[in-house]
């Protein structure tokens, strides 16, 4: 491992930390509105499916991969194929795919900063103040995004500067049991609401009525998008782990809390929606106009409200921090330059290229790409294409290019798996995997 490396300092960390890559936009804001717009029970019940059966042995893929060559994402790949370079390019798109995303999601990072200073100032929860009225002026004013912009990057390249141990772990292990604490308040309120039940109901009575091609693809990226696999985030992650961790475990607990916080987040969203008659399909503001009005009904309305405000963020950093570490360790791996000026530029770089995206409903919103504002026509591509590719590409890799027997070795050890567990891992990517995601993403294709 490079002297510039890392390592995080315990099992627990490194769970934390790969929850935390996964736990944040994907699960608390995305999941909500696209199960809304999806039909709610059946497409949540095909995304816990997803997850199990696609999203975990893809995951274990990253595991693998990430520590047995101990190496960052294109490296990794180079090391396992040296005389076939060209599989690194699945490290490099993913590179390329996180950068892209982040251009989007620190979009989204900089409203919540936005909205956590108004919480703080108690000036989100007030009778004279529609929810939708202030989500719209936040987002359609450009100098607010792009204030939110600076602040969300600014965060991050803090804490991505400090290191793995000092800046990602402790930051993990300090906020995460906090933001489950204050998601079980809000459920527990939420669900106590009177009409809540039928929010509880469209959230978990599988209806396959409304069930397409498209909402299959839907649930597929976002179990991918979830669970952040695909882009190679966490090939990155666990090389910085040490060999007696089992893997198996690790993947577990992590694809566990992200099923659940995934969970909790549909029932503090769609109770709330159903008992103010608000739609369920309102699309990515849902979050940002549904969390006022709940709040708004609870004793200490305003600091529970900041407080919630306060550890969504802090999830969407801890995602953002897994994006921002795969491109900053694949430029220190050969360069001389300090992590510090790495992360210092891609600061720069992330802020100009997010500057469209910010925009897209102000300035630029007139802006089309396919039908799609520049911001959904990058979730779109990112979400829904380069993700799928991404998984395939790599199940493909580790089925048919990596060793068998390193597969195996890296998979079991330090765990009480055995031979089983690896024969129906090895099923699992060698047919099941490449299948699911080829059917759903062809299918998406001829719909279009």
């Amino acid at each position: 491992m490079s002297g510039k490396k890392g390592q995080w300092s315990s099992k627990l960390g490194f769970i934390l930390a790969s929850a935390g890559a996964a736990i944040g936009l994907g699960a608390i804001w995305k999941l909500p509105y696209v199960t809304g717009q999806s039909g709610g029970g059946a497409f949540f019940l095909i995304f816990v499916l997803f997850t199990l059966l696609i999203g975990l042995p893809m995951l274990l893929s990253e595991y693998i991969l990430g520590r047995g060559t101990q190496s960052e994402a294109i490296t990794a790949y180079k090391k396992i194929a040296p005389t076939k370079q060209g599989w690194a390019w699945i490290g490099r798109m993913g590179v390329l795919g996180c950068f892209l995303l982040l251009t989007f999601y620190s979009v989204v990072g900089g409203w919540i900063f936005i909205y956590s200073g108004l919480g703080v100032a108690g000036a989100v929860i007030d009778p004279a103040i529609d929810p939708a009225e202030l989500f719209g002026k936040i987002i359609g004013t450009p100098w607010i995004t792009l204030a939110g912009l600076v602040l969300f990057t600014l965060a991050n390249v803090l804490v991505i500067s400090l290191g793995v141990q000092n800046g990602i772990e402790k930051a993990n292990k300090w906020m995460m049991p906090l933001l489950f604490v204050m998601f079980i308040v809000l459920v527990i309120r939420a669900v106590t609401l009177d009409g809540a039940m039928e929010g509880v109901k469209f959230f978990l009575w599988p209806d396959f009525s409304n069930i397409t091609g498209k909402a299959l693809l839907e649930a597929l990226g976002q179990s991918f998008f979830g669970l952040a696999v695909g882009f190679s985030c966490l090939v990155t992650y666990s090389s910085y782990l040490k060999k007696d961790v089992s893997l198996p475990n690790s993947a577990g607990s992590v694809v566990m809390l992200t099923v659940l916080v995934s969970f909790l987040a549909g029932l503090a969203i769609f109770p709330v929606v159903f008992a103010f008659d608000l739609e369920p399909a309102a699309g990515p503001g849902l979050l940002f106009m549904v969390l006022p009005t709940a709040f708004s009904q609870m004793p200490f309305g305003e600091v529970f409200l900041a407080m919630f405000l306060l550890l969504f963020l802090f999830a969407t950093l801890t995602s953002s921090f897994s994006l921002y570490e795969i491109i900053v360790a694949a430029f220190m791996e050969k360069s001389q330059k300090s992590r510090r000026v790495w992360t210092s530029w891609l600061g720069v770089v992330v802020f100009l290229a997010a500057i469209p995206a910010s925009l897209s409903s102000s300035l630029l919103a007139d802006v089309s790409i396919f039908g799609k504002n520049i911001f959904d026509a990058t979730d779109f591509l990112v979400s829904n294409l380069m993700l799928p590719l991404g998984n395939l590409l790599i199940a493909i890799f580790i089925a048919h290019v990596v060793d068998k027997e390193f597969v195996r070795k890296e998979l079991l050890i330090g765990s009480q798996m055995g031979q089983r567990f690896y024969s129906a891992y090895r099923i699992l990517m060698l047919i099941v995997v490449p299948v699911v995601i080829l059917v759903v993403f062809v299918n998406m294709l001829l719909q279009y």
